[in-house]
């Protein structure tokens, strides 16, 4: 793997609206391009705000219409060990902003089972995400879609947790003991393999985690935000200027 091929590549943008409508676009133009090479376009999603009004706009006619919805497949990075209409759900958040707007085929939605035993489920949904990567070593998703937490985590790899050190799973299940839960979540070396990341950071309270983990020492297990790094595919930060004040500060 070689540094050029993972170096992330920064993008600022005024605010959290000016973030989310560019990311829409990103979103919508890789949609295209994937399906007029490959015939589908498979995306994961995040969960929260950021994600919800980028959701929002690809429900729209500005962005949306020019996506060829029953060629897309979407599944998700992460998801709590609840039900689908809890209010906690990622999959509930995508498809009262997004899923439930559009021509996608049901079939094409690839929920994570968040009722049962996290292991189960976990195991489940590779067999799924197998089913449609036939042969792959990897999962090679068209783009995912990720969040930074406040604490460096993303998706639901937590600091500290068991699943950073995965190198075998696509889905894993993880314990995470700050929130006494457990959640299912992609792991590293899955994300890793898409052809495109994206993250979506926005609000001042993000600023000098951002700052840690895209400028400071690498050490993941305490960030791991900074497992991320595409060996075969591009890696976008989208960044509101709230949240890029650690960066524009000097390096």
């Amino acid at each position: 793997m070689s540094s050029a091929e993972t170096e992330p590549n920064v993008l600022i943008f005024d605010d959290a609206e000016s973030l989310a409508r560019a990311a829409a676009a990103r979103v919508a133009e890789l949609a295209r391009e994937s399906i007029d090479a490959r015939g589908l376009f498979t995306v994961a999603l995040s969960g929260g705000s950021t994600p919800r009004r980028v959701y929002q706009l690809l429900a729209g006619g500005e962005f949306g219409e020019g996506i060829d919805w029953p060629n897309v497949h979407v599944f998700f990075g992460d998801e709590r060990m609840v039900p689908p209409d809890s209010a906690e759900s990622n999959y509930r958040m995508a498809s009262e902003a997004l899923l439930s707007h559009v021509p996608i085929p049901p079939e094409n939605v690839h929920r994570i089972e968040g009722v049962g035993d996290a292991a189960a489920n976990a195991s489940r949904y590779e067999s799924e995400l197998r089913g449609l990567f036939k042969g792959g070593e990897w999962p090679r998703l068209d783009q995912v879609l990720l969040g930074m937490g406040d604490d460096g985590h993303t998706a639901s790899l937590f600091p500290g947790t068991n699943v950073l050190h995965e190198t075998r799973l696509w889905v894993a299940p993880n314990w995470v003991e700050k929130l006494g839960a457990w959640r299912v979540t992609l792991t590293a070396p899955a994300v890793n393999a898409a052809r495109h990341v994206t993250f979506l950071v926005t609000g001042a309270g993000k600023a000098a985690r951002l700052r840690e983990v895209l400028k400071g020492a690498r050490d993941p297990s305490r960030l791991p935000s900074q497992l991320i790094r595409p060996h075969d595919g591009t890696l976008e930060w989208f960044v509101d200027r709230a949240a890029a004040a650690g960066l524009e500060a000097g390096s």
